[in-house]
């Protein structure tokens, strides 16, 4: 199939509707278009710098948890969560009742990411992981009578609050099994020969364009992309967060999709996909060299002078990198202190201005580490 000759599938007249039921995927794709070219050499080395970066950064899986949570938040702001990433790295009992389904659907987000990385060890991506993921998503939040963990057996649509008025109506849900199941073997497909990168973008544009599952299918769509990445190993780690460029870029973002259904324009999605892949790598390795010197600099310069206190405050830093908001009393559980020590360490690094007091109380104080969270802002 060429890609400037794609046709983004037929609409099938229902009662008082029309669905989409997009062409089938699964076979080789080839193209003229030479920006395609280009930005695809461009993407695959400025990904594989990328990865390549993580691999040589000393206790990269430290900083992972923040990748993934930067993700989770990104994405979510896309379906109109309003979560930012200090209050998704915060502890339930730290949340306001009026935020709690928000910061729940990111918690679920990245508890379904990091249960499907691990499903990856064993099996390969399937519509089974896929399914897993969409269970976790829908767990206790707005979703969770949508029949989470199943392809929908009735019509949803996009935009508009009807059937009648809806901006994309997708294919009616008899047809989602065939079409999950040509896109499954798309993916695995080892007899054509497509670029990885290419595969992710077709493999994104064709899900969203199916919308399996009656709720959630953005997010599980974001998510599609990071693990076909990982699983085919253009990606050691989930630290690449390219729904941080889709929000960014949120209307052109669901511009080409929609080009590419309406218009057969695939090649300008395909470029736009690319370009996200580069700008986010740059980003990324960017991101990660600021970590490293913030952790260099607090770690050489700031405690450096805490005398006896060094080995505590060293665990303190490290544990800051993963959980960058604190109270005194989580610092005892998890560094095996006193709540003195914790204290003591807390004080240390106020007035090291590593740690910032956010609450304003007298009690239960939280304190979050400003520097690192603003990397991820």
């Amino acid at each position: 199939m060429k890609i400037e000759e794609f046709v983004s599938g037929t609409y099938k007249q229902q009662y008082q509707y029309q669905s989409f039921s997009p062409s089938k995927v699964n076979h080789q794709w080839v193209w003229e278009n030479g920006t395609i070219n280009t930005l695809l050499e461009d993407a695959n080395r400025k990904l594989g710098a990328f990865d390549a970066f993580t691999t040589y950064i000393p206790d990269i899986e430290i900083y992972i948890k923040m990748h993934i949570t930067k993700e989770a938040t990104k994405s979510s702001m896309i379906e109109g969560t309003k979560t930012e990433i200090d209050d998704a790295v915060r502890k339930e009992s730290e949340i306001s009742p009026e935020k709690k389904d928000d910061w729940q659907e990111v918690q679920n987000y990245i508890e379904a990411m990091n249960k499907a990385l691990d499903s990856l060890k064993q099996l390969p991506l399937s519509t089974r992981i896929l399914k897993d993921m969409h269970r976790i998503l829908m767990k206790g939040v707005r979703g969770e009578h949508k029949n989470p963990g199943e392809y929908r057996t009735s019509q949803n649509w996009i935009g508009g609050a009807t059937l009648t008025d809806a901006a994309f109506i997708p294919p009616v849900h008899s047809e989602i099994n065939e079409l999950m199941g040509d896109l499954e073997k798309f993916i695995h497909n080892e007899d054509i020969q497509v670029p990885v990168l290419i595969k992710a973008a077709v493999a994104h544009y064709q899900f969203e364009t199916i919308h399996p599952f009656l709720d959630g299918n953005g997010r599980i769509g974001r998510l599609l992309i990071i693990l076909m990445l990982v699983d085919k190993g253009m990606l050691q780690r989930p630290a690449l967060y390219l729904s941080d460029y889709f929000e960014r870029h949120r209307s052109l973002y669901i511009e080409n999709l929609t080009k590419a259904r309406e218009f057969n324009k695939l090649d300008q999605w395909i470029k736009f996909f690319l370009t996200g892949i580069v700008v986010t790598s740059d980003k990324g390795i960017e991101t990660f060299r600021a970590i490293l010197k913030l952790k260099e600099e607090i770690e050489g310069k700031r405690i450096i002078n805490l005398g006896k206190r060094v080995p505590n405050a060293r665990k303190l830093v490290r544990y800051l990198f993963k959980n960058p908001i604190v109270s005194a009393n989580e610092l005892k559980e998890s560094l095996h202190v006193t709540v003195p020590t914790a204290n003591s360490l807390i004080a240390d690094f106020e007035r090291l201005a590593i740690l910032r007091e956010r609450t304003g109380w007298k009690r239960n104080r939280e304190f979050e580490f400003t520097e690192y969270l603003k990397l991820f802002k």
